[in-house]
């Protein structure tokens, strides 16, 4: 027996040894029950993967549309099951590749998206109508999803047919990644107004994919990204519900995204803590009657903040076990990280290690052939319950402030996850975390594999493309385009129709938001001492 108590970094101590009395049978239908039925603990499907796997998506996006559109068709044949589109900064700040602000900057880190001909290089012979495409762009993710609609009508596939998800999760931008463009009021609006055409003309489209995976990377303890994750889905819940949207049918098509840290039981206990309390919420404080309304279906990722430049090999066995904890815990889409991701974009070679590395899971393990192995395990169900309780502490000391918009605007959410980022930097430091090859285990000399480079010519040739399409287009058309969409802004009407046409008459990216701009203005973020 352990002397000195041990404690988890959400602040849980951790028993030497767990017994019925840490989780009486008296529980075990209220909290637990079975797969696909409320409150959804043991999974959201009644099969999991009995009946179906995990969607298995690998995450690229870099350079040009060419180039990554090259790299999709790799994975596919090599059996992704899913596509996740990278976009670059300028793209996902909403300036084209020609703007003086996207300096430095294009095709870095994703792909560089500007118009409806980058958008058809990009989804060049990729079957449109029968894969599903995640889509990590926030600030300009109607714009890009009017891209995709427009293509795939170009190719005669109705919008009815496509499958997919846009994360546009504004809340968590303002919170830890900064990737924002409006104020929250409108940005609020915009989101909404995709939850509405989406429900009419894309039916199939995951319209948000409220995202913890950046809360985390940021620092945050599991505790605090199972309940910022969830205080954010709250408040977009609440803005449609304010719209007069149905809350028994726009909430069937939310989707999460969460992060895959490396304590194994602590990840799976969050995720089933996040499916049990994300059904109670919906239930309890919004009336959700409809069952499918009320499961919670979320996307995975291994923690790129695990990954090491030192000892990159020892990468692989960190997503390995990441990507399992992720497989246990019922998730519906996994990507995983690449070996090289700390020392640049992945290569060829190392993507194809990361997917296999799912594969291996889903068709050696053995691990997909019970639903919920772990259910009823006395550690895994306390944990669970530890977490779900820190979690609502927090989701209501959040309603205390007046909510997570005037949390943001205080500081509070960012200051918590400042705090803990604050205090794991310390415990590593003092030896009391460890980073194997970082600060135990280390070696004097190291190999470094090759890394994915990218030209700078392809900045060159991208901004050139995009000056000669901008040269072919009707000026006094796109003119007009703009002057409907500023007004249909102004007049607070849904402006998914219009980045729809306007973007099929050849209005860029970097046009549309410029309009929005003048109408919204820009968010400044306040910076809390």
């Amino acid at each position: 027996m352990s002397d000195t108590p041990i404690k988890n970094t959400s602040g849980i101590t951790i028993k030497d040894q767990y017994t019925p009395k840490d989780w009486p049978d008296s529980q075990f239908d209220e909290k637990l029950g079975t797969a696909g039925q409320y409150p959804f603990t043991r999974g959201v499907q009644d099969s999991m993967y009995r009946g179906r796997l995990w969607t298995m998506r690998q995450y690229a996006g870099f350079g040009s549309a060419k180039a990554s559109n090259e790299r999709y068709r790799l994975l596919l044949d090599r059996g992704t099951t899913g596509l996740s589109v990278a976009f670059d900064l300028p793209t996902q700040m909403g300036y084209d590749s020609d703007h003086i602000m996207a300096t430095g900057e294009v095709g870095k880190v994703g792909v560089a998206i500007s118009s409806i001909e980058d958008m058809e290089i990009l989804l060049d012979q990729l079957p449109l109508d029968q894969i599903s495409t995640s889509m990590t762009i926030n600030s300009t993710a109607g714009i890009l999803l009017a891209l995709y609609i427009a293509v795939a009508k170009r190719r005669g596939i109705s919008s009815d047919k496509l499958r997919g998800t846009i994360q546009n999760d504004l809340l968590k931008e303002y919170i830890a990644r900064g990737t924002f463009i409006y104020p929250p009021k409108p940005s609020l609006k915009i989101i909404t107004d995709i939850f509405e055409y989406c429900a009419e003309h894309v039916p199939l489209w995951n319209t948000i994919s409220i995202s913890g995976y950046h809360i985390r990377e940021a620092g945050s303890t599991a505790a605090q990204e199972l309940a910022f994750t969830l205080a954010n889905g709250m408040t977009y819940v609440q803005a449609a519900v304010d719209k007069g949207l149905d809350v028994n049918s726009f909430t069937k098509r939310l989707s999460f995204f969460f992060n895959v840290h490396n304590d194994f039981f602590e990840e799976i206990a969050k995720f089933r803590a996040a499916r049990r309390l994300w059904a109670k919420i919906l239930k309890e404080r919004f009336g959700v009657t409809d069952d499918k309304a009320l499961r919670l279906r979320f996307h995975s990722q291994t923690a790129g903040s695990t990954l090491t430049a030192q000892q990159p090999l020892n990468n692989v066995p960190r997503v390995s076990l990441q990507a399992l904890a992720a497989v246990l815990g019922g998730t519906q889409s996994l990507h995983t990280n690449s070996m090289d991701e700390a020392l640049g974009l992945p290569t060829e070679a190392a993507a194809t290690l990361a997917l296999r590395t799912q594969q291996v899971i889903a068709f050696e393990s053995g691990v997909t052939k019970s639903i919920d192995p772990l259910g009823g395990s006395y550690y895994v169900e306390s944990l669970t319950d530890d977490l779900q309780a820190k979690a609502e502490a927090y989701i209501e000391r959040i309603d205390s402030l007046g909510g997570v918009i005037a949390c943001i605007e205080s500081g509070f959410i960012q200051g918590e996850i400042q705090n803990a980022a604050y205090q794991f930097q310390m415990d590593l430091e003092k030896g009391k975390e460890v980073v194997v090859g970082v600060n135990k285990f280390t070696q004097e000399e190291e190999v470094k594999p090759e890394t994915l480079k990218i030209s700078e010519a392809v900045a060159t040739e991208q901004i050139e493309r995009l000056k000669a399409f901008k040269g072919r287009r009707d000026k006094g058309h796109v003119d007009t385009q703009i002057k409907q969409l500023q007004e249909a802004a102004k007049n607070e009407q849904n402006l998914l129709p219009h980045f729809v046409s306007c973007v099929e008459n050849n209005v860029t990216l970097g046009e549309i938001s410029e309009c929005l701009r003048g109408v919204f203005g820009r968010h400044q973020e306040r910076i809390t001492l």
